[in-house]
């Protein structure tokens, strides 16, 4: 019973940690903009308004943005999703050797910073003629978008029996068959945690777009925001509007998720 209370009291208080900016984000934009930023810990404001909502999409495109990274996420999600697991399962799968020789390489992609790949790519996606594109955005997902991504699979896999990977190669059946058979199911509540995860990215993925992207009717939603960073310090409650917009989308996949991620879980 007491290990039971202190890892409730430890779960809430990771909670509260996390929830607490959220609650300051909605909370200041809610707020009337001009005024001065709240001292302490206000999160109820005296004058409560959602003007800055109306605002905020007049001064930037926010739905056009919204709907280009919908379109990125859109085919970055489930490509991320698909290759990792394919990836994962030939490491499982594979040789001794190979398998050895693909967790190395997976090991090591994962130490490569990102800032070292920023020159390289532009440079390749500058002489394909794809800047200023959405497809930038999306290559990252024909690579799983990361190692990481990869090894989840990899773990995940490495549970399920190997009898029934062997019993399915002396029925005859194709890697691919393999995989779609036995793997796959039995491997989805990783695959739906993958995508919560390729979605956070791909959602939020500023960088790319900012090195990428230069037309305005190309940007997306976190390139889009950063207009308002041009704003008067008193007009913080645009800013946190625009966030909070920007902001739904991930809280709804995740809990869209993880009911469906919890529900395999326990089926399993």
């Amino acid at each position: 019973m007491r290990n039971t209370a202190i890892r409730r009291v430890a779960i809430g208080v990771v909670v509260v940690i996390f929830l607490l900016p959220v609650a300051f984000m909605f909370s200041g934009a809610l707020r009337p903009a001009g005024g001065a930023p709240p001292e302490g810990f206000d999160l109820v404001p005296d004058v409560m308004t959602f003007e800055n909502f109306r605002v905020v999409t007049s001064i930037i495109d926010l739905w056009r943005q919204m709907t280009n990274s919908a379109i990125v996420v859109a085919l970055a999600v489930p490509t991320t999703v698909l290759i990792a697991s394919w990836a994962g399962f030939a490491i499982v799968t594979g040789a001794r050797k190979t398998r050895r020789l693909l967790l190395i390489a997976s090991v090591v992609a994962l130490m490569v910073p990102a800032t070292a790949l920023w020159v390289p790519r532009f440079v390749m996606f500058r002489w394909a003629g794809l800047l200023d594109s959405f497809w930038p955005l999306i290559a990252p997902s024909l690579m799983a978008t990361s190692p990481f991504y990869v090894l989840l699979f990899a773990l995940a896999y490495s549970r399920i029996p190997r009898h029934l990977f062997d019993a399915a190669r002396l029925e005859g059946l194709s890697s691919l068959s393999t995989w779609w058979g036995i793997a796959w199911p039995l491997g989805r509540p990783t695959a739906f945690a993958v995508a919560m995860l390729a979605f956070v990215f791909h959602w939020s993925n500023f960088i790319d777009a900012l090195l990428y992207l230069s037309t305005q009717d190309n940007y997306t939603l976190p390139l889009g925001l950063r207009t308002l960073q041009t704003l008067e310090p008193t007009l913080h409650p645009l800013m946190l509007a625009g966030a909070a917009i920007a902001t739904v989308p991930a809280l709804v996949a995740f809990l869209l998720g993880q009911r469906a991620l919890f529900a395999r879980t326990l089926e399993v």
